[in-house]
């Protein structure tokens, strides 16, 4: 039996290629999340003559595509955009915001990607009325693979939200909550999430160390191992609890594991106070 979702979340994925996208795309940051939804828009669809990018320190390979046709850094009078994609640290908005509002229109789609800037924070720094949508993907997204969490102002039609949808759904799954309160919790568990799993993979190794096995080998075991698993449970309808009990047998060696994992310091008690943490530092990041 899978997980249900809670009622304020609805999961959404692209229904359109991005090729059906109209007007321009303006991405402003194209660092790592930034390059990889344009990656995902690309591989959609979208044409590199519809994209404007806002970076100023482009590497490589956004270099070749303005040689292709994308707009790197254009001078002079800008347009209203169809939508405009913020991709920056939040630590540099107060300087990125201000040139948006020229891309900006009546009917310009604005999402933000930044960690911790509100709904607020950006209704205030662009044009009165802008639709906004505030959402927070993840670091698989480089793949293809990862989940963004999102967030409507008011003024985002139901058009718009699908388009949004759309955008974000090129890097990996799509959920929205109706509540931006939950945003702090979401960055706290999928948004840092990564660093958790790789974490457990990089304390797999150093324990299988511990018990006697070459760094090396350690090392490859603990990799795959998170990396298969991960895999099974994509795959699979069976929730995780089900997936963890299919591995365990009575009085077995993981169950001897799991005792220890499972106790009332162990690996939940862990993570728990770890999220927490992190969602208290996400509010105060946000003011």
């Amino acid at each position: 039996m899978t997980a249900r979702l809670p009622l304020s979340c609805v999961a959404m994925t692209a229904s359109k290629p991005l090729g059906k996208f109209s007007g321009q795309l303006v991405l402003v940051g194209a660092g790592k999340m930034g390059s990889a939804m344009l990656d995902g828009w690309l591989a959609r669809g979208l044409k590199s003559a519809q994209i404007t990018v806002l970076e100023p320190h482009p590497v490589k390979k956004v270099k070749a595509l303005a040689r292709r046709g994308l707009n790197l850094n254009p001078k002079g009078n800008a347009a209203a955009a169809s939508a405009v994609v913020i991709a920056v640290k939040p630590q540099t908005a107060p300087e990125a915001m201000p040139p948006l509002a020229e891309y900006v229109g009546a009917a310009t789609l604005v999402v933000s990607i930044m960690a911790g800037r509100t709904i607020g924070f950006l209704e205030k720094s662009l044009p009165r009325g802008t639709a906004i949508v505030r959402a927070m993907p993840n670091t698989p997204a480089a793949i293809g693979r990862g989940i963004s969490v999102a967030f409507a102002n008011t003024k985002v039609s139901v058009r718009q939200r699908k388009q949004a949808s759309e955008l974000l759904a090129a890097i990996g799954k799509v959920e929205w909550v109706s509540d931006e309160a939950l945003m702090d919790a979401v960055t706290a568990l999928s948004g840092s999430g990564p660093a958790y799993v790789f974490l457990l993979a990089e304390a797999m190794a150093s324990a299988g160390i511990a018990a006697g096995l070459p760094p090396a080998l350690a090392t490859r075991l603990a990799r795959e191992t998170v990396a298969g698993s991960a895999e099974l449970m994509h795959r699979s309808e069976l929730d995780a609890p089900t997936l963890r009990e299919n591995v365990t047998s009575p009085g077995g060696t993981t169950a001897a594991a799991l005792d220890i994992l499972m106790g009332p310091d162990g690996f939940d008690h862990l993570l728990t106070q770890a999220i927490m943490a992190a969602t208290r530092r996400s509010r105060d990041l946000a003011g």
